[in-house]
């Protein structure tokens, strides 16, 4: 289904029906909705799941960037608007984490709980970002697709599930380069280390163990500045556990919801 927002139309699906709180599932540069299909899975008796592409992600437009994190927050406020929702739980990964603590600082009366999956308020450095963006300008994200993998999986993954990775592979290759470049920009932009010590809401902080992105000591040291919050390690997963461990991701939010949110 899609929404025209502020003349920008967004890719989404709701999962269930709508009542109640339901639970809004942020994805992470390059990926689009898909990468939760093994997550969601163990909430099918939640009041209704909201999963949707970033503007310039999978089915979304990409208008010109560069993009920032407050641009991707005011999108998701116009989306659950848009769908007539108030309070939500919120659980992003990598960027998509990086957008909920702002809407959780913007608009805290609406969050009732946050799951940050492998983020950071700073992820990586602006050099690092501007040799990415850079390079995909040069070669493309099909030219660069191995190379971000290596990143977002474990080694093995490739060898123990050839058939997924080469659907993600294909995934990011067909991911629109401007639409990844403007994010990476809102990336190498973002720092919301000063500021995330006013989110009041529980959270929950997760990271793969083998996360080379956002390490789960760098993941301890943050999550420590929020006054509600607490860590969980997902063995057996680099940057995106919601693809390689998505059963334990799924337990760790399901106990959460239940002992800090009471979902």
């Amino acid at each position: 289904m899609f929404a025209l927002l502020n003349h920008l139309t967004l890719h989404y699906r709701v999962d269930g029906r709508l009542q109640g709180t339901p639970l809004v599932f942020i994805n992470s540069l390059g990926c689009d909705l898909r990468v939760w299909e093994g997550v969601i899975q163990s909430f099918t008796n939640q009041p209704g799941i909201i999963r949707y592409d970033k503007r310039g992600h999978g089915l979304s437009d990409g208008p010109p960037g560069p993009h920032t994190i407050r641009g991707h927050t005011h999108d998701l406020y116009a989306l659950l608007n848009f769908l007539e929702v108030n309070d939500v739980l919120l659980i992003g990964i990598s960027v998509g984490g990086q957008i909920a603590m702002d809407f959780a600082l913007q608009y805290p009366s609406r969050v009732l709980g946050l799951v940050l999956s492998d983020t950071a308020p700073v992820i990586g450095t602006p050099e690092l970002w501007e040799e990415r963006i850079q390079a995909v300008r040069e070669r493309g994200l099909a030219g660069m697709a191995e190379t971000i993998l290596s990143r977002w999986f474990l080694p093995e993954f490739s060898q123990t599930r050839p058939a997924e990775y080469r659907g993600y592979l294909n995934m990011l290759s067909r991911t629109s380069p401007e639409g990844y470049i403007a994010t990476c920009a809102a990336i190498r932009d973002a720092d919301l280390s000063g500021s995330i010590g006013a989110i009041t809401a529980p959270a929950l902080a997760l990271c793969g163990a083998g996360d080379r992105v956002v390490s789960p000591e760098q993941t301890r040291e943050w999550a420590a500045c929020l006054p509600k919050a607490h860590l969980e390690i997902i063995k057996g997963a680099a940057h995106l556990p919601c693809i390689e461990q998505p059963e334990a991701m799924a337990n760790a939010i399901g106990e959460f919801l239940r002992k800090d949110c009471h979902v």
